[in-house]
């Protein structure tokens, strides 16, 4: 049974920064691709960014690009994402998500983490 959780959700102001978690267990990920989307409220959720377990490929979303960093540690079976310069619009629910595919679409991936709030003040 594959569980990714989610941490390091919090309140912070423009201009800050914070970093999530997202601790996977359940198999071995190395054939994976693990993802970061968000959902806003009232806005379907939309692809942030996403990284190859095995040789650690990344992309990220135009609006994140240059801000977001994804990261992972083998060792912890953890993927960050480092989030910096956050503006009021990041404000979302971040989820983490795993796949097989690198791709940007939530339907592509077939495990997910309860998300974490993310809420940034102007």
């Amino acid at each position: 049974q594959v569980q990714l959780v989610e941490s390091g959700g919090g309140l912070v102001q423009a201009g800050g920064s914070l970093r999530l978690s997202c601790a996977a267990s359940g198999r071995t990920f190395s054939n994976y691709v693990l993802g970061w989307f968000r959902q806003a409220p009232g806005k379907e959720r939309e692809f942030v960014s996403v990284i190859r377990w095995n040789g650690g490929i990344t992309y990220y979303a135009d609006s994140v690009k240059g801000r977001f960093t994804i990261s992972r540690d083998n060792a912890k079976t953890t993927v960050y994402l480092q989030m910096n310069s956050l503006k009021p619009e990041d404000t979302a629910v971040y989820y983490c998500a795993a796949g097989y595919i690198l791709l940007a679409t939530p339907g592509s991936y077939d495990y997910w983490g309860q998300g974490t709030q993310v809420t940034v003040s102007s």
